[in-house]
């Protein structure tokens, strides 16, 4: 049994021997970032989700937020304070960055996606514990030496139950999912959404893993589309990291590379403001983005 159908109509592009070979299957969309800001983007990429639901696939949903994020500390007059890139989130910020992901952003999902009868629940990580956050400490090498840095309430994944997300699925709902987590410490932690993503796409043997950015996939020469890396292995992805793979793709690909190893078929990376790119990766010989496998 699957969500309703909306009005929404299955692209002719799509190869019906690929469609099948996922179907009754679980695909995890990692969704932030600026293609979650631009409205088209936006709609794009939910109409994508809603269409798999309605396509007989089970699909799960983590997302970021991070632009909601530094909004909302704008407003409240939080500063924002980074060491060496990463953001260091205090006790004042970390009440904003909830509201922000579990409120805000997690609840405007829902509501999008359930406009296009997607059947969407929204949770975080601290529903029913079912994930368990441990403080992330940043190191880096500072004078010929390592220098190690308390981010604060910044968490990385410990370990996930994901008994809540498979009952959810088994009764027709759509998770989408905030990556704020608790700690054994009962203290309230941010997880980066990228790594969270890969995390539970792997304790859910997915057989497909999508992280949604703003390029189309792996670029040679992030100038030139004819570049794209079509697919890739995971051996060879981890020689490209600081070269092909730098900046913001980097949390992406670790993403990927966390879910591959712990299960996950494929990983594909697609750009979210592209039409129907996640469509296209899925249900097409040609592809739109990176597959890592």
């Amino acid at each position: 049994m699957y969500a309703g159908k909306s009005n929404l109509t299955t692209p002719d592009f799509i190869d019906e021997n690929l469609l099948k070979n996922l179907q009754g299957k679980r695909v995890l969309i990692k969704y932030g970032g600026n293609a979650m800001v631009d409205k088209s983007s936006r709609d794009n990429v939910l109409n994508q989700i809603a269409l798999l639901r309605q396509m007989e696939i089970d699909v799960v949903v983590v997302h970021g937020g991070g632009p909601f994020i530094q909004k909302m500390l704008d407003d409240a007059g939080v500063e924002s304070k980074f060491v060496d890139g990463h953001r260091i989130t205090d006790r004042q910020a970390m009440e904003v960055v909830e509201i922000a992901l579990s409120g805000k952003v997690n609840g405007d999902l829902v509501k999008g996606l359930n406009k296009l009868n997607a059947n969407a629940v929204g949770l975080s990580g601290k529903d029913g514990m079912m994930v368990k956050a441990v403080k992330r400490h940043h190191t880096f090498t500072k004078g010929g030496s390592d220098t190690s840095i308390d981010l604060e309430f910044v968490g990385d994944v410990k370990s996930i139950n994901t008994d809540i997300v498979t009952s959810l699925l088994d009764q027709n709902y759509l998770p989408v999912i905030s990556p704020v987590s608790v700690g054994e410490d009962g203290e309230d932690y941010n997880i980066n959404a990228d790594m969270f993503a890969g995390h539970f796409a792997g304790e859910l043997n997915a057989d497909a893993f999508i992280a949604v950015t703003n390029v189309d996939g792996l670029m040679v020469d992030i100038n030139d589309p004819e570049s794209r890396i079509l697919e890739i292995s995971p051996e060879k992805a981890r020689t490209f990291f600081n070269t092909v793979i730098k900046g913001g793709m980097i949390p992406k690909v670790e993403a990927c590379l966390i879910g591959l190893k712990k299960g996950v078929k494929a990983a594909h990376i697609v750009n979210g403001s592209t039409e129907n790119a996640i469509l296209r990766q899925l249900f097409t010989i040609t592809k739109s983005g990176t597959t890592i496998q």
